[in-house]
């Protein structure tokens, strides 16, 4: 039956389909048009059919069977993870914290420690009552090595109490040198021999992770996606080096390391990085001579990335981390932690920690993405994606290793300026809205005014890493710099929200009416990014009723919106009948703009505009200061 339905549909050749394509383009440029250009050094083609897999080596492979590109386990069921901070509320606190939500969905508690502190054996006891270490994963984030060994050992000293099996405790400790190099600009030599004592204090606990990479640094810095790839491989390719110099087999040193990626908003490539991360982690420890397949499997847990947060709209940060933690989910990672739409402002509440575990228990429990192991597996696109960003990943990995690895790489300035050079296209992008940040470069919220939390420095410049007094802090590279992309257009509107006005940008619609209709609300989408007050109208009949109106209003700005062939004639009795009233602004970028420009009609706002450096121009004729 089958056989005869498809006998219905002859097979069309890739020839066909380029003639076809070609024809429908009537002679425009075909890689301009179709090609999609992207920041991870690689380009997309407009499709992909079942003979481009034909040089994709790794296809055939099953999940947790090397190189583990489709699992590292024959099944799909990640950890649902929730951080809680000891900095703020102590240890009991956190513990109670940690107990409600784990009866609330939790399955992985993450306790962040205060900075350069340990806990001590009774501590551990208090953060950990009630909590079965057989059952559920614990880690402990922002852990200084001075107290290393000291702090592994008191947890340990806690495991033994409850009499837990060795073989069944999951835990982790971010212990990461390469992290200090990576935020704060030092590396400590000496922590490499501390990390060496950690690993072996370790050595009886086979799921307990000492070793942590945090290739989300290069995430909050703007690096593209292969980049946070390559570098993190880079890092832990230095850890395997470094320790197995010291003594330690590279087996054990595999074991005990854990990677933590942010997942992007770019959905189908975040698929694609993480199953290109099992292949590229599985090739470098078998270049170690490990032959362990349990050590030749990457540990990967995920979070949602901050620098995709904003604090305008900011419940539109639930929705791109439900977007996010989906292609981690498909992806296959082993624990989503799903950040709380308001973490980028202020201390999360018991509201927005309850949607982000809500977010996790959805695709598990109803839309069961827990079910199928690599449901990616097959797809022409996402294949190629993956191969293409293992591609672009190892070249730049080898690029590191040729310096002499990561931390010579660093130090040499090389990380950092690969990372700006994608960086700075990026925020661009966002500055000419190529790209867009919802609700901060793009259609913002006309009535929203900054919540109290929000404050200069969050929207002016991002958390930085404080550095380990016990330490030699001398600086021997610049850090990368922590920011989120949507800070300088919330910092424009920020500008607005503190000046005490609230300039009021009018829109002048006449003439055609599809013309003025779109390019009056193209406008009003433009100047309410910084936060003015945008007032619309439908079509005034002539201009002369439509200044009347604009100057009976108090506009500040008046936008005149309709078709390029209206604008010779009646802009510049606009202009003359407005005066030196407000200012006049062009919606568009007319043929009779120089004509204009000979009348003094200076002002212009169109598709090609830097929306940032305009906006900022017109707050300063508003006598709102820059922050």
């Amino acid at each position: 039956m089958s056989n005869k339905l498809f006998a219905e549909f002859p097979p069309v050749t890739t020839e066909q389909w380029e003639e076809a394509i070609v024809k429908d383009l009537k002679g425009a440029d075909y890689e301009k048009k179709l090609v999609w250009r992207t920041q991870e050094g690689f380009n997309v083609r407009p499709y992909y059919r079942a003979e481009n897999l034909a040089d994709i080596k790794f296809t055939d492979s099953m999940p947790g069977q090397f190189p583990f590109v489709r699992g590292t386990k024959k099944d799909n069921n990640w950890l649902i993870r929730q951080d809680y901070c000891l900095c703020e509320v102590g240890v009991k606190e956190a513990n109670k914290q940690a107990l409600d939500g784990l009866m609330k969905g939790v399955e992985s508690v993450g306790f962040c420690l205060k900075s350069h502190e340990t806990l001590s054996v009774e501590d551990f006891e208090t953060l950990l009552e009630g909590i079965c270490l057989e059952c559920v994963e614990v880690n402990f984030c922002n852990c200084c090595l001075r107290h290393g060994e000291e702090l592994v050992k008191n947890f340990l000293a806690v495991v033994e109490k409850k009499g837990c099996a060795k073989e069944a405790v999951k835990a982790s400790f971010d212990f990461s040198p390469l992290h200090n190099l990576t935020v704060k600009g030092h590396l400590c030599e000496k922590s490499f021999g501390k990390l060496v004592d950690v690993v072996k204090a370790v050595e009886n606990y086979p799921l307990v992770k000492v070793i942590n990479v945090e290739a989300y640094d290069f995430n909050n810095a703007g690096s593209s996606i292969s980049q946070e790839l390559a570098f993190a491989m880079a890092i832990g390719s230095e850890y395997l080096s470094r320790l197995t110099e010291a003594g330690l087999d590279a087996c054990e040193v595999a074991k005990r390391i854990k990677f933590t990626f942010s997942i992007s908003g770019n959905y189908f490539f975040e698929i694609a990085k993480f199953r290109a991360a099992r292949v590229l982690w599985a090739n470098i420890t078998k270049a170690y001579g490990v032959e362990c397949s349990c050590a030749q499997k990457i540990k990967v847990h995920a979070v949602t990335s901050t620098w995709n947060q904003t604090v305008y709209d900011a419940y539109v940060n639930m929705l791109r981390g439900t977007t996010e933690a989906m292609s981690a989910a498909i992806a296959g990672v082993d624990s989503i932690e799903v950040l709380p739409f308001d973490y980028a402002f202020r201390a999360p509440g018991e509201f927005s920690n309850r949607i982000a575990r809500n977010v996790q228990s959805i695709l598990k429990e109803e839309s069961h993405f827990n079910k199928i192991v690599d449901p990616a597996a097959g797809s022409y696109y996402i294949e190629n994606l993956t191969k293409s960003i293992m591609d672009v990943a190892w070249a730049l990995f080898k690029a590191v290793e040729e310096k002499g690895g990561y931390s010579e790489a660093f130090k040499a300035g090389f990380v950092q300026s690969e990372i700006k050079a994608v960086a700075d296209k990026k925020d661009k992008n966002f500055a000419t809205r190529r790209e867009t940040i919802l609700g901060s470069n793009q259609y913002p919220n006309f009535l929203e005014k900054a919540a109290k939390d929000i404050t200069k420095e969050v929207v002016t410049r991002g958390a930085q890493a404080e550095c380990c007094k016990s330490e030699s802090c001398e600086k021997q590279a610049e850090p990368l710099p922590v920011y989120r992309g949507s800070q300088p257009f919330e910092a424009l509107r920020f500008a607005t929200d503190c000046s005490g006005k609230q300039p009021q940008a009018f829109m002048l619609t006449f003439g055609n009416l599809a013309m003025c209709r779109a390019r009056a609300q193209f406008s009003c989408n433009f100047f309410a990014v910084a936060g003015f007050k945008v007032v619309d109208n439908n079509r005034f009949s002539s201009v002369e009723e439509g200044v009347k109106a604009a100057l009976a209003a108090n506009a500040d700005i008046i936008v005149a919106c309709s078709a390029d062939d209206e604008y010779l004639e009646a802009v510049p009795r606009i202009a003359e009948l407005v005066g030196d009233k407000a200012v006049v602004v062009v919606a568009g970028d007319p043929e009779c703009r120089p004509a204009l420009e000979e009348k003094g009609i200076t002002n212009y706002i169109n598709v090609k505009s830097n929306v940032l450096e305009t906006l900022k121009a017109y707050q300063a004729k508003m006598g709102i200061k820059e922050l």
